[in-house]
């Protein structure tokens, strides 16, 4: 289907018939278009419109089948949605602005042939990427990029991948497009299956309908990193989930995306590695109804915890995993995030072509495909929750950085420079009117609120940020 003249209503409905949805519900959806915002050429901003709303129109689609009503009415405005693609960046914990989580040696280096770039947010990917190059640990920017200088991109990067770091070679878009791997990515961002049968199950909400929320009942274990599964999770929350956030007390964490990315959740630490651990884990799964997490494809299967044998034990249970580079290509295994799949797969040499400065390298002004898979996998699973009512099933949800990247390059791109006039959002001070003040175990904390509107009901997180396993690995 042709998408490049989309707009954010078309987007919506094109997922929607993906997902096989009811269609009547689309009459239920306003998007209001108060701004041009986000400056690409790409149409990010139709992207995050249009997945903020596709997961709220499909919880209130979830609500409306659970009580018997009609669908109430679901409004999410443009601006309002791309800020929230940047709720990360625009957050201020007593008073002191977000820090972005890169370190010491990540970012853009020239090649022999080329650019690479190097992801090093976590402190492992650092440590093997200076292993790679053969540098001390405390080797400076200057010395990394004068080793990088003697590498071909293509063979560090495949290099980082089979050691373990994350580094990604700088391509075009006809580049990527030639790849096998970018040839395999599916065309429809969302692949929904559905895993074994079952009877029909709808949890029972614990408040009256009117202005409680649409998921109140529903258990969610989330074990993410990061910013895509996590936006998930949070979306989740925000529409009444229970939330549990499992992390492992021997994994670094990265608290200034934490404290965006935790509202809403009840955080647990458990190591799986040990039988304590494990039986915690696999007691919550017996009961939950969603299972969420963005670990390397393969690596929570080796510990028997793959979608197969979970909904063996939970034949009611929803499993929805977040990966790099999707299923069913040579890539699939590959550790990979937003800013390494813009690398890699044309984006940030499409915008600086487009922009005309001389520039090698652009990149998107925002996590767009971190966002933009946070919201369709949350879509996703709310879909499936929706089936599971009607049809009964386990379900499998799987989303991936680059299948929301191969969705956004669908919708087209603006004009010459056009895109690169919209407004962006800098700071805390440019979004005032789309933050809430609340009281934290850390402070005081300002943040976005979420972009989306349930007419009757309630949105938002109840649950405010708090240290790693303060709660107790039990439901509510």
């Amino acid at each position: 289907m042709e998408r490049t003249t989309f707009d954010a209503f078309s987007s919506v409905a094109f997922l929607w018939r993906m997902l096989d949805l009811p269609q009547e519900a689309l009459d239920s959806l306003d998007l209001p278009s108060d701004g041009e915002c986000l400056p690409s050429s790409f149409r990010v901003d139709v992207l995050a419109q249009s997945t903020v709303a596709a997961s709220a129109l499909v919880a209130a689609l979830f609500w409306s089948h659970r009580n018997g009503c009609s669908m109430p009415r679901v409004t999410v405005p443009a601006e309002h949605a791309c800020v929230e693609f940047k709720s990360e960046r625009l957050y201020t914990l007593n008073g002191k602005a977000a820090s972005p989580p890169w370190g010491a040696i990540g970012g853009f280096y020239q090649a022999a042939d080329g650019y690479v770039r190097i992801h090093d947010s976590f402190p492992n990917h650092r440590e093997i990427a200076l292993r790679i190059l053969g540098l001390p640990q405390d080797a400076s920017k200057e010395v990394v990029a004068q080793e990088v200088s003697r590498w071909k991109s293509v063979e560090l990067e495949a290099k980082g991948f089979r050691s373990g770091a994350v580094i990604a070679a700088l391509r075009s878009l006809d580049q990527w497009d030639a790849l096998p791997q970018g040839k395999a990515i599916a065309d429809h961002p969302v692949l929904l299956t559905r895993l074994a049968t079952s009877e029909l199950r709808m949890p029972l909400a614990r408040t009256p309908k009117v202005m409680g929320k649409c998921l109140e009942g529903i258990r969610v274990v989330e074990m993410s990193r990061v910013i895509a599964a996590p936006v998930a999770g949070k979306t989740l929350a925000a529409h009444g989930a229970d939330v549990i956030w499992i992390t492992s007390p021997h994994l670094p964490d990265l608290p200034d995306l934490d404290i965006d990315l935790s509202r809403g959740k009840r955080t647990v630490q458990l190591d799986i590695s040990k039988a304590e651990g494990r039986a915690k884990l696999l007691d919550l799964l017996s009961t939950a109804d969603v299972f969420l997490q963005s670990y390397r494809p393969g690596s929570l299967a080796a510990k028997g915890l793959s979608a197969e044998e979970l909904t063996k034990a939970n034949p009611s249970l929803i499993v929805a995993s977040l990966s790099a580079y999707g299923p069913g290509n040579s890539w699939s295994l590959n550790r990979g995030f937003d800013s390494l799949v813009q690398t890699c797969c044309g984006i940030n040499v499409a915008e600086a072509e487009r922009y005309g400065a001389g520039e090698p390298i652009r990149i998107l002004p925002c996590q767009a495909f971190d966002h933009g898979a946070g919201y369709l996998l949350a879509t996703g699973i709310m879909a499936a929750l929706y089936k599971r009512a009607t049809a009964g099933g386990a379900y499998e949800v799987i989303v991936s950085l680059a299948g929301v990247m191969k969705f956004m390059r669908s919708l087209g791109r603006y004009d010459g420079k056009s895109g690169f006039d919209r407004k962006d959002f800098k700071s805390p001070e440019d979004v005032k009117r789309y933050l809430e003040l609340r009281q934290t175990h850390f402070g005081e904390l300002k943040a976005v609120t979420h972009s989306a509107r349930i007419k009757g009901l309630s949105v938002g997180w109840d649950v405010m940020p708090k240290p790693l396993g303060s709660d107790t690995a039990h439901w509510l």
